[in-house]
């Protein structure tokens, strides 16, 4: 299948980011104002969830009621409950997606419940959600494996698919929250959820541990997926996996890999660079990626001037 003439970056750092490295909100502020002004346009903005178990986004509400509004902005958040969801709904989010985990033991150990009671509180959010101005989906967390489990494949996704089509959530984000997963092996996995839901109702977000990412995205985009999540410099990574290296699909590499390869994303690339040395530097987050430190890849197209070698 022929690459997309463009794809939807969502960028997931206000939320990814800063869930553990707890910057003061006007920061936050300033970091949506310039990205915005880069042309972004899809936002993972904060989380609705316990303030003291993520105090670096307790104020959630707050980004929320500041946050630079333009044509075509979609502002959206996670949510770990119905009580979450409400929160979101007040706030005015456009989109909630539930944290769900694929992994049983991490679900138990950090979410607080089985998956199975996850899901059934996720049926109580989506009665509530249905006359709701918000778009409610699901994450799916560790989807090809977690820190205590095995690697996961499609067909282990169908029982879980199924569950999540009878509910009525039909939006889904596939994370590769552990960074394990090869590009094969997810190719293999959206496979087998675009047999469920359409490619425009799947978002895929993958963290960059080990240099994998990158790779994944052709092979998403020939499938027909068309929203990737993405964090600004490579910037965060998993509370429960400390140790972890590397954040999410590095932003401003991802989107000069796609411009190169004919994708628009509609992201002007030297701002994006600017803001993610910004953010490194002057707010002094950890990241990653290669673009920001090389620097653009070179136009030497000059037409009409003939090739010339010197050998």
């Amino acid at each position: 299948m022929p690459l997309p003439d463009g794809v939807r970056i969502r960028e997931i750092a206000p939320r990814l980011t800063f869930q553990d490295h707890t910057v003061p909100t006007d920061v936050k502020i300033e970091l949506m104002r310039r990205l915005v002004d880069a042309g972004v346009r899809g936002f993972e903005l904060s989380s609705f969830v316990r303030p003291d178990l993520v105090p670096g986004l307790a104020d959630a509400a707050e980004v929320f009621a500041r946050v630079p509004r333009v044509p075509g902005l979609s502002l959206g958040c996670c949510v770990g409950n119905a009580r979450g969801l409400a929160r979101a709904v007040d706030a005015g989010a456009d989109t909630a997606h539930f944290l769900l985990s694929a992994d049983e033991e991490f679900a138990r150990a950090n979410i607080g419940r089985s998956t199975a009671d996850s899901l059934r509180e996720l049926e109580r959010m989506a009665a509530y959600a249905a006359d709701k101005d918000i778009l409610l989906g699901t994450y799916v967390i560790f989807a090809w494996g977690g820190p205590t489990g095995p690697a996961r494949t499609g067909e282990d996704l169908q029982p879980l698919a199924r569950r999540l089509l009878d509910i009525g959530v039909e939006h889904w984000i596939l994370a590769d929250s552990s960074g394990y997963a090869a590009p094969s092996q997810i190719r293999e996995l959206v496979a087998s959820a675009l047999t469920h839901i359409p490619p425009g109702n799947l978002t895929v977000q993958i963290h960059d541990g080990r240099g994998m990412g990158l790779a994944a995205l052709l092979p998403l985009l020939e499938l027909g997926v068309r929203a990737i999540d993405t964090s600004l410099a490579g910037s965060g990574g998993h509370p429960a996996m400390p140790g972890a290296q590397g954040g999410g699909l590095c932003t401003e590499d991802a989107v000069q890999m796609l411009e190169l390869c004919g994708v628009n994303t509609g992201i002007d690339l030297p701002r994006l660079i600017e803001t993610a040395n910004w953010l490194t530097g002057e707010v002094g987050v950890p990241g990653k990626g290669f673009v920001r430190h090389t620097g653009r890849v070179p136009s030497t197209a000059r037409p009409g001037d003939p090739l010339a070698f010197t050998w």
